[in-house]
């Protein structure tokens, strides 16, 4: 068996043990560790095992990732997200979808605050949901919006998604972010889109709810001017050259504190219990960093992206046919795998290949977050449907899946502008950069 060959080999059986229900960082670790023994023999695994964890987690960039996990928990705990779908429904929740649709702009804010998909379809699934019961809405709709909703946490900055990609391709956290603005900008128009020909299709899938005056709007509305002070004091910082990412993140993570504190949600019992989820957050998502850098070892010795692009280069395909097999992949690969996992196992395998085809990094990784997302609402294990489901309690898991289509359907829309027409992401990064 070739080196290359042993490589994809070693590919396919990580996806298997984590098909299989092995956490991603033991598949990865494992198989990266057999893997270079077979290469190298017993000296050689001794020495990654005694280096690759060290060099998998100690540069200083990495630091970014435990202070924008800790704004997320403090905006949880600060009881934003109430706040947020307060002042959204108060303008456009008497509309037919009014309040799906402040779910999604709730979303969308609470995901600039948060960076984490699970944390926002959690947290406004609480506020949303019993709210668009209550309306009548139908649960397919209700659920599904949530669900949906909570992808543009994973792509709208700060994004602990796009932190790891831009680790991983030594590329610029702060471009990265900056690129990802108008794209999940765009995400949440294209669900409001898509909520609103649906209910205009089907009337009775949500009925109108009652207008809210001009003073009850404007007085939810200086609710949340701390929360919009936050992520332009975050996102602002860094596109104009106040902050470096790391510094960005620790401003949000102390800003987000002190709006917990304000809040008067911040008891000693909620900021303990902070503290612990940002350590066990912090710790799985540094877990997962060390079973990927074993692996990566493994795959760079065998020689397996070289292949690829000698396949490539070979077949005689264009840079964009390519570029639609690795989004077929990863919509594939998304139907049975978090979107974390897909990002650390094949990032490492497909960047050489962009670079390769003369994509921009900044361009490709936004795609690739982008068909993440769609993987974290995919059937059969899309992460985001089991978590609101979990949250609905009395609605079945086929209800959630048949109204969550046409948010798929607007995720392809967005893939193929995207494609299309990278202006979409790089036109913020060529100003700020």
């Amino acid at each position: 068996m070739s080196d290359a060959f042993l490589g994809l080999f070693g590919f396919l059986a990580a996806l298997g043990l984590i098909a299989l229900g092995l956490p991603v960082a033991i598949a990865m670790g494992v198989i990266g560790g057999l893997g270079y023994w077979y290469l190298n023999g017993w000296m050689g695994v001794a020495y990654i095992l005694g280096s690759s964890p060290f060099e998998a987690i100690f540069p200083y960039s990495f630091s970014v990732i435990p202070l924008f996990v800790m704004m997320g928990v403090f905006a949880s705990h600060a009881g934003l997200s109430r706040s947020l779908f307060d002042v959204i429904n108060a303008f456009i929740g008497h509309r037919r979808g009014g309040l799906a649709i402040t779910t999604v702009g709730a979303s969308a804010f609470f995901g600039a605050i948060c960076g984490s998909s699970l944390a926002t379809v959690a947290t406004i699934g609480r506020v949303a949901l019993p709210e668009m019961k209550r309306h009548g809405y139908d649960a397919s709709l209700s659920t599904a919006t949530v669900a949906a909703g909570g992808t543009l946490g994973v792509l709208i900055p700060p994004s602990v998604l796009l932190v790891i990609y831009g680790l991983l391709t030594q590329s610029s956290i702060g471009q990265l972010f900056i690129g990802a603005l108008l794209p999940g900008l765009l995400g949440a128009l294209l669900y409001a889109a898509a909520i609103a020909v649906r209910v205009r299709l089907r009337p009775d899938l949500a009925p109108s709810a009652e207008r809210h005056g001009w003073s009850e709007r404007l007085t939810r509305l200086g609710q949340v001017w701390q929360v919009v002070l936050l992520f332009a004091l975050v996102i602002g910082g860094i596109y104009l050259g106040w902050f470096s990412p790391t510094e960005a993140a620790a401003v949000g993570a102390v800003g987000a504190f002190f709006l917990a504190l304000f809040s008067g949600e911040l008891t000693r019992e909620t900021l303990k219990a902070s503290v612990f989820e940002t350590a066990g957050l912090t710790g799985m998502i540094f877990f997962i960093l060390i079973g990927a850098g074993l692996f990566n070892f493994f795959l760079e010795n065998t020689g397996l992206p070289q292949l690829l692009i000698e396949q490539i280069r070979s077949s005689g395909m264009g840079p964009m046919a390519v570029m639609v097999l690795i989004l077929v992949f990863y919509v594939v690969l998304g139907c049975f795998m978090d979107s974390m996992s897909m990002i650390l196992l094949t990032v490492p395998l497909l960047a050489p290949v962009a670079l390769e085809l003369d994509f921009d990094l900044i361009w490709f990784g936004i795609v690739v977050v982008t068909v993440a997302e769609i993987g974290l609402i995919t059937p059969p294990i899309g992460m985001n449907l089991f978590v609101v489901q979990a949250s609905a309690g009395d609605v079945p898991m086929k209800t959630v899946m048949k109204g969550i289509f046409p948010f798929i359907l607007a995720d392809i829309v967005r893939l193929a502008l995207l494609v299309a027409f990278p202006i979409i992401v790089l036109w913020l990064p060529g100003q700020a950069f």
